[in-house]
């Protein structure tokens, strides 16, 4: 009978190690870690301390040799600008691991902990961990630098509106406020009948352009000029201008209609009052209500001018005041508006009280007007029509008066107004009486117009006291629901003053 022999395990032997004796397992040093690592430093010649750029106007890093990225904290694309910044040094050695060491946001430092290897002595491999503190430093960026110094441009976009007034100005800043379009402008100029917005580059003013015709009916035109080459290179620097021009009719004008224009509108007469200009100009015709919208492209090809100016309107006081119930309509005529009701008003100027002299026409405006209403109008009877349209016109088919609006007490209503609106930061001439009358009729448009309303942000001003909708005198008004409140960061969520962050 065989017996078979137990293999005897096999344990691996020990060494001591040559410098401090101690043992340990064979490696091609015959060395101890902790010796090994008093001996060699493989982490020499990496910087422990680096310094990193950052601008605080645009929240972006630098990269050399002259990008500027934005990085977010603790994000793959800041490691990887870390470590670009050692790059040369970490060269010599085997990089196994790298990741962020929590800092405070506001202690403008960045700690980055780096695991590397290399091999040292008779081929044995150590691996070292260690901690690279990156010093943030404050330096303005270019783009920014030419921002601050507010004379550096590369295009310009320049509204113009040939109008005495500015309520489609009104409304238009009201829009840019609304979807933030003035963010990226270095700067914006007004003008006597216009704004300048002024870009660093070509593309933020092109994306002011487009938008500029999707809200008002407008046409642009392009050009650009040289300012310098390099023939080696093949690079040129031009600095560009977009000429935006609006079309020269506001709210409450009244225009006369090309023939051939009124007759694709409907057969609608030629004399109507423009009650709205958002991407259109919304028309009315004041003997029939019957409505047409005019785009930017047919105004062009077929234009036509507002008849009076604003300062001609005068007040008449209602006589007597009746609705047309039926009313014949011609063949093709198009869309009535739902909103207005068709009048027929007798009406005396205010200024002539002492004369019997009245006048007879038709209106838009029979749901608002009862005897004794005062409302404003056009005088086309008294006045000098120089219109080419008008002037081949039956004088039949022009009528003596156009009311546009009722009038209301402007000192009661500015007085209860309970709302207000932000404006564009822009450098502006002198503000006279005439522009603050305008602007005070643009913010009685809002309140009289829930279409333009719906588009424009309307805030809550705090410091009147809310009161009803309408006042004694059936103004209307803005009601609360619709109103925005203003936010000031001003406080902490305790309600009490806030530390400043350390930028």
């Amino acid at each position: 009978m065989e017996y078979m022999a137990e293999a005897a395990e096999r344990s691996p032997g020990h060494i001591l190690c040559c410098e401090c004796g101690v043992p340990i397992s064979p490696n091609p040093a015959n060395i101890c870690v902790a010796c090994l690592r008093s001996k060699v430093d493989i982490s020499q010649g990496i910087p422990k301390q680096v310094s990193v750029s950052f601008c605080k106007q645009c929240q972006r890093y630098f990269q050399p040799p002259g990008t500027w990225i934005q990085c977010a904290l603790e994000s793959r694309e800041l490691l990887a600008l870390c470590l670009k910044k050692i790059k040369a040094p970490l060269s010599k050695v085997r990089l196994v691991d790298a990741a962020f060491v929590w800092t405070e946001p506001h202690s403008k430092r960045l700690k980055v902990k780096l695991t590397i290897q290399k091999e040292v002595m008779n081929g044995a491999i150590l691996q070292q961990v260690f901690v690279v503190d990156y010093v943030v430093q404050p330096q303005m960026c270019g783009d920014c630098h030419r921002v601050e110094a507010k004379d550096f441009w590369k295009t310009v976009v320049q509204v113009r509106q040939k109008t005495l007034h500015k309520k489609t100005f009104y409304y238009l800043e009201q829009l840019i406020l609304k979807y933030g379009m003035h963010q990226n402008t270095l700067r914006i100029k007004e003008i006597h009948d216009g704004l300048d917005f002024y870009y660093s580059s070509k593309q933020h003013a092109q994306k002011m352009v487009e938008f500029l015709q999707c809200t008002v009916p407008c046409r642009y035109k392009a050009s650009q000029r040289l300012i310098s080459q390099d023939i080696h290179s093949n690079t040129y620097n031009y600095k560009s201008t977009f000429s935006v021009e609006i079309v020269p009719i506001c709210k409450d004008n009244v225009v006369c209609l090309s023939p051939k224009l009124a007759q694709s509108l409907g057969n609608m007469n030629q004399i109507c009052v423009c009650i709205r200009v958002t991407s259109a100009i919304h028309l009315i015709d004041p003997n029939t209500l019957q409505v047409a919208d005019i785009d930017g492209s047919t105004f062009w090809s077929q234009p036509f001018n507002s008849l009076c100016h604003p300062k001609q309107l005068e007040e008449f006081i209602v006589m007597d005041c009746s609705i047309v119930r039926d009313l014949k309509r011609s063949a093709g005529a198009g869309m009535i508006s739902k909103k207005h009701t068709l009048g027929e008003v007798w009406v005396q100027k205010t200024s002539e009280m002492n004369t019997d002299k009245q006048y007879f026409c038709r209106t838009h405006l029979g749901h608002l007007l009862n005897p004794g209403d005062l409302v404003l109008g056009f005088d086309l009877a008294n006045c000098n029509l120089n219109d080419e349209h008008v002037n081949k016109m039956n004088s039949d088919r022009v009528p003596d008066v156009v009311l546009i609006k009722k009038s209301y007490d402007r000192t009661k209503r500015q007085r209860r107004r309970n709302w207000k609106l932000k404006e564009l930061p822009r450098e502006r001439e002198n503000m006279d009486t005439d522009d603050e009358r305008q602007y005070q009729d643009f913010l009685e448009d809002l309140e009289e117009d829930e279409a333009i309303r719906k588009n424009v942000n309307v805030y809550r001003d705090s410091t009147i006291p809310v009161e009803s909708d309408t006042d004694d005198e059936g103004a209307p008004r803005i009601s609360l629901a619709e109103m925005l409140e203003d936010l000031h960061i001003s406080q902490d969520a305790t309600g009490e003053e806030g530390d400043s962050m350390m930028t």
